[in-house]
């Protein structure tokens, strides 16, 4: 191979990372190449050639590195440099409207009075987080986003992805750079990826996010480098000391200059019309962009207001997801099934004609209760409508249009008078939305309680596949039998998919479960009407396992959220000699069933009581307990004139007039929010509405 006059080997193979560079920017970054495809080809075989005649030449960040050779072991866990958060969601121009005021209110009291806005109004791809970052230029680690504080490094797949640079694109780069973005499959390689696969015979996928989310795990590189993933860069996460702007979009403009790709029709708007504007647009244009987007992410552009704005919670106050509508389609119900719960709940489901709602295809949907079957007037052979809530979870909505009207219609369905997986016969107890199968002994309960035990005690390596496959061979038919597993070793070692590090991990994860707290293991167990808000409050009401058998319903109902009818129930669960039993043997392995009662720790909420009533539009009940618990407050069922306030939601009963009747301030969840970040009852806005 010969050269210009005067270059070496090592000339040359800098001049091509250069030229590749380059062109990478053009092609990935401004949508702008200056050469086709043959000609970048020719400049990166070349340097391949070059690199493998002169091995002393290559670098980490060469453009021929992107692909590893050896496999990683396992995923390691990362904290975060700084805390990825979640966002708040509006679906309507007028709660976006209403966040805008809830800032403006914000900053009212924090002495900023008629702040000045401009937004940036970004596509919510639906992909996975990532975080990116660069010590001295070159990309050191890529992490998954994780519980917003812990990621998985996957750095060996990131660099496979053309449009991550290895090296940032500055003659002196800062010390540290994180970037924040989203990997994600294009359509058009989700499809062409699936038809690779059918033509070779393996599965296909089902969407792009999952298949995405699959790559991105992989521990071998070059299996992920055969996928074809794609990222755009949203944020710019840590920076070094002395790098600073004054704007979210000129932070985004300069991750563009360093070699990210922003996407080109991100704009910064000023004024809440065309804010609103601008996300309709982007709802309108959804069926037309060659990748999924589930929403925008509306930001405020003046980075001192961020700080200004800071988070509650895990949500920044300054930024917020529109989301859009759900995705709806029409199909069939072919039949409905019936699924014993960990408690005997016989749980409906749809069977459906295949249908694609939502970039999946859709077979089976949720139907909660057999109420909300009634209620839905659901008839077995009729045309339904099927949405994914959240774009996540399938459910049937209702019949489809004017079926209703129809005098010909199937009969309505009716729970089965045997269990489905026992055959026992099935009993309604006077007051309950479901009908149940009281066998405790059918293998349908026992699987759905295992499997609640597992997932409550975080014992990874245990799904609901592998309860079942264990439970087939005899080896789990309670939670005691989990503790047990480790007698089995060479057995697991046998079956196929478990080699020595599986195992010990499994091992491992069984063994870590014995330290969790008191109030998590009574959730674990299956206590019907024991959530893990309640498991809590009962530990830290009673200290100790033994304190708790011995209390009365009288002292059970003491507990903060436990009313006396649940107080009954709880009491006749602990004394049936089943449930002894098992908390003995649990006991005996070393599981901690004693807590120290101390007082809950302190915080924003210390020392007051709350009244949760209505529907919250953002949290569930029990999630807005956690919070208040959490922050040291306490939650009852009753208002009084002990209670410090009320939450209410929509659909809210009679214990909002009770609370105006007593002069009780009233929050909504922004209010409840606001709260638990900190700032006093008297800073925070109430509402009755």
């Amino acid at each position: 191979m010969t050269f210009a006059d005067g270059d070496s080997e090592a000339d040359r193979v800098a001049q091509l990372r250069e030229l590749i560079a380059h062109h990478s920017y053009r092609y990935h970054v401004l949508d702008d190449p200056e050469i086709g495809d043959d000609a970048y080809d020719a400049l990166y075989s070349e340097l391949r050639e070059l690199e493998a005649e002169h091995p002393e030449l290559v670098t980490p960040d060469s453009p021929t590195q992107r692909v590893g050779e050896v496999p990683v072991s396992d995923l390691v866990k990362v904290e975060h440099l700084q805390r990825m958060l979640s966002l708040a969601n509006v679906r309507s121009a007028a709660e976006l409207r209403a966040w805008i005021v809830r800032m403006r209110n914000f900053l009212a009291r924090e002495g900023i009075e008629d702040p000045v806005f401009e937004f940036v109004a970004e596509p919510k791809i639906d992909g996975l987080a990532m975080s990116l970052v660069y010590e001295d230029g070159l990309l050191a680690r890529g992490v998954t986003r994780g519980d917003g504080q812990t990621g998985e490094d996957v750095t060996h797949n990131l660099r496979t992805i053309a449009q991550i640079p290895l090296r940032l694109r500055a003659v002196a780069p800062p010390p540290l750079v994180e970037v924040r973005g989203e990997v994600y499959m294009s359509l058009p390689d989700f499809q062409a990826l699936n038809e690779r696969r059918a033509a070779a015979g393996e599965s296909t996928f089902m969407n792009p996010r999952n298949s995405a989310a699959g790559t991105v795990r992989q521990l071998d590189p070059r299996l992920a480098a055969e996928r074809p993933l794609s990222f755009w860069a949203y944020q710019l996460g840590v920076v070094s000391e002395g790098v600073g702007f004054a704007t979210h979009w000129a932070a985004l403009e300069w991750l563009r200059e360093l070699g990210f790709p922003v996407h080109p029709d991100i704009r910064v708007i000023s004024g809440e019309d065309e804010v609103v504007a601008q996300c309709e647009r982007w709802q309108e244009r959804r069926g037309s962009l060659d990748f999924e987007i589930d929403g925008v992410v509306v930001k405020v552009n003046d980075l001192e207001l961020q700080r200004r704005l800071g988070v509650v919670g895990r949500e920044p106050r300054w930024a917020v997801a529109w989301k859009f509508p759900p995705t709806t389609a029409l199909t069939t119900l072919l039949d409905i099934g019936w699924n014993p719960g960990k408690f005997g709940d016989l749980h409906p489901y749809a069977m459906l004609a295949p249908v694609h709602v939502g970039g999946v295809t859709v077979k089976q949907a949720t139907l909660h209760n057999e109420e909300d079957l009634a209620r839905k007037d659901l008839r077995i052979g009729e045309p339904v409508i099927v949405l994914r809530a959240g774009d996540v979870i399938p459910q049937v909505v209702g019949p489809a249009p004017h079926v209703a009207e129809r005098s010909d219609r199937p009969p309505k369905p009716r729970p089965p008078e045997r269990c489905p997986v026992c055959a026992t016969p099935t009993v309604k107890p006077e007051g309950s939305v479901f009908t149940r199968c009281p066998n405790r002994d059918c293998p349908g309960r026992r699987l759905q309680l295992l499997t609640h035990f597992v997932e409550a005690m975080d014992i990874e390596g245990l799904g609901e596949r592998q309860v079942l496959a264990f439970m087939e061979r005899g080896w789990l038919q309670s939670a005691a039998d989990v503790y047990r597993l480790p007698e089995r070793e060479q057995q697991l070692l046998a079956l196929t998919g478990y080699g020595e590090t599986s195992v010990r991990k499994l091992f491992d994860a069984i063994e870590a479960s014995k330290a969790r707290p008191f109030g998590r293991v009574l959730f674990a167990v299956g206590i019907e009407e024991v959530g893990d808000v309640t498991g809590r409050a009962l530990a830290q009401q009673f200290g100790d396992v033994d304190a708790l058998l011995a209390a009365s319903p009288e002292e059970l109902a003491q507990t903060p959220g436990v009313g006396p009818k649940m107080a009954a129930a709880i009491h006749a669960q602990l004394g049936d000699p089943a449930m002894r039993s098992l908390i003995a043997t649990l006991r005996a392995q070393g599981l901690n069933f004693a807590q120290d009662r101390t007082p809950g720790r302190e915080g924003p909420l210390a020392g007051l009581t709350l009244v949760l009533t209505g529907t919250l539009p953002g949290l569930t009940r029990e999630q807005a307990t956690a919070l208040i618990v959490d922050a040291g407050g306490k939650v009852t069922g009753s208002v009084s004139k002990k209670t410090a306030y009320v939450v209410a939601g929509d659909s809210y009963g009679s214990k909002l007039a009770r609370a105006e009747a007593l002069g009780v301030p009233v929050l909504d969840e922004a209010g409840l929010l606001e709260l638990l970040a900190g700032h006093g009852g008297g800073g925070v806005e109430s509402s009755s509405s």
